[in-house]
C-alpha cells in the first residue's frame, strides 16, 4: 500500500475520542516520575521551580517550555478536528509522548524543542510511527 493512500485514511488517535483513555493516560502522566505533567494550576510556583531543578535550568527557561513549543505538541488542522472540546481557555493539543489532549500551558518532564507540530503531514507521519512503535512493543 502506498504512504500517501495510508496517511490520508488514519483515524483520530483514540485517547481523542475516547475520555476514559485520554484520563488514564494524562492522570498517568501527571503521576509518573519520569514525565510529572503539569501544573494542575498554572500559578503553582513549586512545580515551576521543580521542573527547573529536573532541567537543570532557572524557573523563568522551565516557564518558557511548555506544551505549546514541544516537538510533540500536535496541533495540526487534523487534530484540531479530532478534539472535541475546542473553545478552553489557551488552547488543547495532543501529545504524541503521553497519548492524551494536553494545554498548550502546561509542560512535562519529557518536554523536547522543537514543536509544535503545525501540518497534516508531520501529524499523519508521527501517528504512523506511535502505531508501528507499538506493533512492536515500544514507547515513543
Amino acid at each position: 500500500m502506498n504512504w500517501e493512500i495510508i496517511l490520508k485514511e488514519l483515524a483520530c488517535p483514540r485517547a481523542t475520542q475516547d475520555l476514559k483513555l485520554n484520563t488514564k493516560n494524562r492522570n498517568a502522566s501527571i503521576k509518573a516520575e519520569h514525565i510529572q505533567y503539569g501544573p494542575l494550576n498554572l500559578e503553582d510556583e513549586g512545580y515551576w521551580v521543580r521542573a527547573a531543578d529536573h532541567w537543570n535550568t532557572s524557573v523563568e527557561v522551565a516557564k518558557k517550555s511548555k506544551c505549546s513549543n514541544c516537538i510533540a505538541f500536535d496541533i495540526s488542522p487534523r487534530m484540531k478536528d479530532c478534539m472535541p472540546i475546542v473553545d478552553v481557555k489557551g488552547g488543547l493539543g495532543y501529545c504524541w509522548m503521553h497519548d492524551f489532549k494536553c494545554h498548550e500551558d502546561r509542560t512535562c518532564y519529557t518536554w523536547a524543542a522543537g514543536g509544535p507540530i503545525k501540518d497534516d503531514k508531520t501529524s499523519k507521519q508521527n501517528q504512523m510511527r506511535k502505531e508501528a512503535k507499538k506493533r512492536i512493543g515500544k514507547t515513543f
